[in-house]
């Protein structure tokens, strides 16, 4: 996949994974639309794209509300050309499913979800006509958590497999169109988000899992399993053995509620 100058829309952009992201397509040439809460952190990334050779826009968009994803529509608009849609916006809210209210639950699954879906959708007529003419780029930001659903993360972890079920099936939707449609599954990476939390988890650079999602971008891969290798053991015993997955989680339960209690994000 040729990713140079591409013209799109990066979400969670002003900082972590996404304004990563935006830097990597940005010494390639890119214009990009930056989306994110803050604008302050928006004009960083922005300020960060230009000095990386790219050129950008900033909207300040809270992609959670009813009316964000046709707003970023609304801003592209114009455009010639969107090749690009990075879906990379999230929250995160840890603790037992009952302590949670129904106001947090719902603000998870309208970002970490339902804003991809919208978004995409009100999207899709523009990256379809990219696509006919030289290839355009649907990349879905899922999580590790998608692979082996952590508990206190119920939530969570039901908008990441939401968020991957849907990039699997928009790419058989979107077989033969020139979309390619990618999902990506970091696993815990030193973001602003991670840092929210104090379980001790095992931490990859953003660089590192930025790399490895351009690397596999550029060979045309679909899946990008961007977590640290330590743990794909666990993924293929929850893929062929989800009880035993149940059973080593069990003892350590109590301690792991204890630790992920303050990761929250929203």
């Amino acid at each position: 996949m040729d990713l140079t100058n591409r013209r799109g829309i990066i979400t969670g952009a002003g900082q972590g994974i996404g304004q990563a992201i935006a830097l990597e397509f940005a010494a390639k040439g890119a214009h990009l639309l930056l989306v994110g809460r803050t604008e302050s952190t928006l004009q960083k990334t922005a300020d960060l794209v230009k000095d990386a050779g790219g050129t950008s826009e900033i909207l300040v968009q809270d992609l959670g509300q009813a009316d964000g994803a046709q707003n970023v529509a609304d801003a592209v608009k114009s455009w010639e050309t969107v090749d690009l849609l990075v879906n990379n916006a999230g929250n995160v809210r840890a603790g037992r499913l009952e302590d949670a209210t129904a106001e947090q639950a719902i603000a998870m699954i309208d970002l970490n979800l339902t804003a991809p879906v919208l978004l995409t959708q009100a999207l899709l007529p523009q990256l379809r006509a990219s696509g006919e003419a030289g290839g355009s780029l649907l990349l879905n930001i899922s999580s590790e958590i998608a692979l082996v659903a952590m508990p206190f993360y119920a939530v969570y972890a039901a908008t990441k497999s939401g968020l991957a079920a849907f990039g699997e099936a928009m790419r058989r939707e979107l077989h033969g169109t020139g979309v390619h449609v990618a999902t990506v599954y970091p696993g815990a990476t030193d973001t602003e988000m991670m840092s929210s939390q104090n379980a001790d988890w095992t931490r990859r650079p953003v660089s590192d899992v930025v790399t490895q999602v351009m690397t596999g971008l550029a060979a045309d891969e679909h899946e990008i399993n961007a977590s640290a290798p330590d743990g794909r053991g666990m993924q293929e015993l929850n893929a062929s053995d989800p009880l035993a997955v149940d059973a080593a989680m069990a003892p350590g339960l109590a301690d792991m509620e204890a630790a992920v209690k303050d990761h929250n994000s929203i």
